[in-house]
């Protein structure tokens, strides 16, 4: 039978995910079989597992730091906020319905927490360590009756729990302590101790409020991971999207129910973006329409509020448009969508001669593609897709030659005048092609040719691991795991 070591922390943002991870790659690198686990993450940023279907980002990459296969295992229950308080359920990888948040509270979440209890069981039996993460605070008391994510899981598991708080913020003292006080003994026997984040400075100057800790609840500080700049995805909760202008003015379009913005990562690092909700901010070189968890919806909103106007005059005065999943969806000339929103047929934006109809089986797989594009055609690339869309187009994008690793031959996206569209995921992360690409638009503003500095997930997750293996006492935390 394995051990369940679970990390919780203070809040939101504490810093759960990237602690885990790191737990992860340490307890991998020292030849334990380890897996990770979240019952319950509500998350607009998902990628596919394994079997075909959908968990979150942040389970897919704990899934990496374990040198595993992301399983929907690992993520049983997602919710993926609709709006107006709705989400849509993703049990064990499949949609299963849209609820209310009240609905949900009262009803669903105790018969899914039940299903998800005995997935951690399995995984119990079959592993050395789950490194489980917890969500949000584990005290909050209008919810903590209703927590199917933070202490009813550790007591189900017998997890040794470690408290993260975020130093950064400031506060944090006060936030384990109010933490603390506000679980019940049988929790607080449950915690084993305590882990500040993102630190900047001198740590010895903590030493009298660890002191008071220790002495209060008999607790030990594991240790301060210092703040460290990574390329490792966060989580989607509490980004605060950059607005950075770089040589070329790269513009997103920041939608209602935005998803999988990590798709834009590299193009921060190798330019700086500028996440836009106006339509007078609209003037960039190139602007960009991500992917959305309600595409009509947001497509709409774009058309209130002036955006879809902005974007078709900057088109026309040069801009280069991209539509990345949903954001394709809408640039294309119309969605037909009986599913999602329910709002029938739907004009679009027009800048491609594409159509999409909404299907009731989502496709969530790991692709492989040639690129048709003619600027860099014949250029193979890799992403993923997590679409209920099906597009056709005049003249697609790109030719997907593999799908989870069976061959195939597929057009996909859509190319039109200075603009594109495409269902690939993580196009972006694929360094050749976002060189070629930028520097083709750099070279109409006269501007020199760049290099991409490539990097890899697993590098950053390796490099953000020994951080924390230095700042932590790993020993201790296997020797209170036995």
């Amino acid at each position: 039978m394995g051990k369940a070591l679970m990390i919780q922390g203070t809040s939101s943002g504490a810093g759960k995910s990237l602690l885990a991870l790191a737990l992860c790659r340490i307890f991998t690198n020292m030849g334990y079989d380890v897996v990770p686990f979240k019952s319950q993450n509500m998350s607009l940023n998902s990628a596919p597992s394994i079997e075909g279907g959908e968990i979150s980002r942040a389970q897919y990459l704990q899934a990496l730091a374990c040198r595993k296969k992301p399983s929907i295992m690992f993520n049983p229950i997602l919710l993926k906020p609709e709006g107006n308080m709705r989400s849509q359920v993703v049990f064990m990888g499949k949609p299963i319905g849209s609820v209310s948040a009240r609905e949900y509270m009262l009803s669903k979440k105790e018969e899914l927490f039940k299903k998800a209890m005995q997935v951690l069981d399995e995984l119990l039996e079959k592993h050395d360590i789950v490194v489980i993460e917890g969500a949000g605070s584990p005290v909050e008391i209008n919810l903590k009756d209703y927590d199917i994510a933070n202490m009813r899981v550790a007591k189900h598991a017998n997890a040794k729990v470690i408290l993260v708080t975020d130093i950064d913020r400031g506060g944090s003292f006060a936030s384990i302590v109010g933490t603390m006080e506000l679980l019940s003994e049988e929790e607080q026997e449950l915690v084993m101790g305590f882990v500040f984040n993102k630190f900047r400075g001198d740590a010895s100057l903590l030493k009298p409020g660890f002191d008071y800790l220790e002495k209060r609840y008999g607790k030990k500080v594991l240790g301060v991971i210092p703040y460290t700049e990574h390329k490792i995805p966060e989580e989607d909760s509490l980004v605060e999207f950059p607005k950075i202008k770089g040589d070329l003015h790269i513009q997103i379009v920041k939608l209602p129910h935005i998803s999988n913005f990590t798709d834009f990562e590299p193009l921060h690092w190798a330019n700086g973006v500028d996440y836009v909700t106006k339509a007078e901010e609209i003037k960039g070189d190139l602007i960009i329409i991500p992917g959305s968890k309600n595409t009509v919806e947001d497509l709409l909103w774009m058309r209130e509020n002036g955006i879809e106007d902005a974007i078709i005059q900057a088109h026309k005065e040069g801009a280069f448009v991209i539509g990345i999943c949903g954001g394709f969806q809408m640039l294309g000339e119309k969605i037909i969508d009986n599913i999602e929103s329910k709002r029938g047929e739907v004009k679009g934006i027009g800048l491609l001669k594409a159509k999409t109809v909404f299907a009731e089986t989502k496709r969530t797989n790991h692709l492989k593609a040639e690129i048709l594009w003619e600027p860099v055609r014949g250029l193979n690339v890799e992403g993923y897709e997590i679409r209920m869309g099906r597009s056709i187009s005049e003249k697609p994008f790109s030719i997907i030659h593999e799908i989870n690793g069976a061959r195939t031959f597929e057009p996909e996206g859509a190319v039109g005048e200075r603009a594109f569209g495409t269902y690939l995921h993580g196009i972006f992360h694929n360094f050749e092609f976002t060189e070629q690409f930028l520097n083709m638009l750099r070279l109409e503003r006269d501007l020199e040719p760049i290099t991409v500095q490539k990097w890899s997930i697993e590098e950053e997750i390796e490099r953000f691991a020994e951080v924390v293996r230095r700042s932590i006492d790993i020993d201790y935390i296997l020797e209170v795991l036995e």
